[in-house]
């Protein structure tokens, strides 16, 4: 008997599909080095091993993904390849309902919320994340300041949503100053004391007033013993399972275009734990998207 897998829903990407998928190979200027560009191929090769069936639900995912490929991008910088990824993400977003961008570090986010085209007054990103990622741009950009960039960028505090802040992984700097810049701020001990649903209803409160929604997935908001493959992941983190309903929660909003994993270093992991666990978020992604569809 045949056993349904994500595989089977990838076509061309010039397929008349609901998602498309945008893989961007950013290892360039992260706080830790490492090989973050090897993540969107293992995806792809571990979509074989994820089912269709949900049995929780007794639903099957059937949304096709159009793959558009990897970014070509090499060695670029950050500065360098942001144009790029942006233009790779914008042709996924003018056809598809849904993109799932695969990076790479954390820098990749700051292109694929400029892919949305809109005016960013308009826009709202939404952070599953252990740190702020408000690090200062004054010697350039990395993975540490997508959130800092996007600020200056123009886009207002009030339209940011931070879940899963980490103790001991920020500075009280940064915790000031998205405060005061008027984030939401959703911490961990927030979400172990309340539960993943009432923080994503906290998010996306905050976020209600915007046209179009990013969601940011930084991979190390899980906790390190369930996420071996990140380098900023800590003990006491995210459980997995908490980061599957809030993915399929957010991926459930319509106004949500973009959903991007990041800082996945597969090397980091020798098991196969890291893989299927990223490969378990694309399904929760779709799972999240047929819900809006009915």
């Amino acid at each position: 008997m045949s056993w349904p897998n994500l595989s089977d829903l990838i076509v061309a990407a010039d397929a008349d599909a609901p998602v498309g998928l945008v893989g961007a190979p950013l290892a360039a200027g992260s706080v830790t080095p490492g090989r973050c560009d090897l993540a969107p191929a293992l995806l792809r090769a571990t979509l074989k091993r994820i089912g269709r069936f949900d049995i929780e639900t007794g639903c099957e995912l059937t949304s096709q993904i159009a793959d558009h490929g990897d970014v070509s991008i090499g060695d670029l910088t950050i500065e360098a390849a942001t144009g790029p990824i942006r233009e790779a993400c914008a042709a996924s977003v003018g056809r598809h309902a849904l993109t799932l961008l695969i990076g790479g570090n954390n820098a990749v986010t700051r292109p694929g919320v400029q892919a949305l085209g809109a005016p960013l007054a308009e826009v709202g990103l939404v952070t599953l994340d252990a740190h702020f990622d408000l690090r200062d741009t004054s010697r350039g950009l990395g993975n540490g300041n997508p959130v800092r960039a996007l600020r200056e960028d123009g886009l207002p505090g009030r339209n940011i949503a931070q879940i899963g802040l980490a103790p001991f992984a920020n500075s009280a700097a940064m915790h000031r100053d998205a405060i005061d810049g008027g984030h939401r701020i959703v911490t961990i001990g927030q979400i172990h004391a309340h539960g993943i649903a009432a923080a994503v209803d906290q998010a996306l409160a905050q976020v209600a007033h915007c046209a179009a929604i990013v969601v940011d997935c930084d991979i190390d908001v899980i906790d390190r013993s369930q996420f071996p493959g990140a380098p900023g992941s800590r003990p006491g983190g995210m459980s997995a399972s908490d980061f599957f309903t809030a993915t399929r929660l957010l991926a459930a909003e319509p106004k949500v275009r973009l959903i991007d994993l990041t800082e996945w270093d597969p090397p980091l992991d020798p098991t196969d734990l890291s893989a299927l666990t990223a490969a378990r978020w694309v399904a929760e992604c779709l799972a999240g998207f047929e819900q809006r569809r009915g």
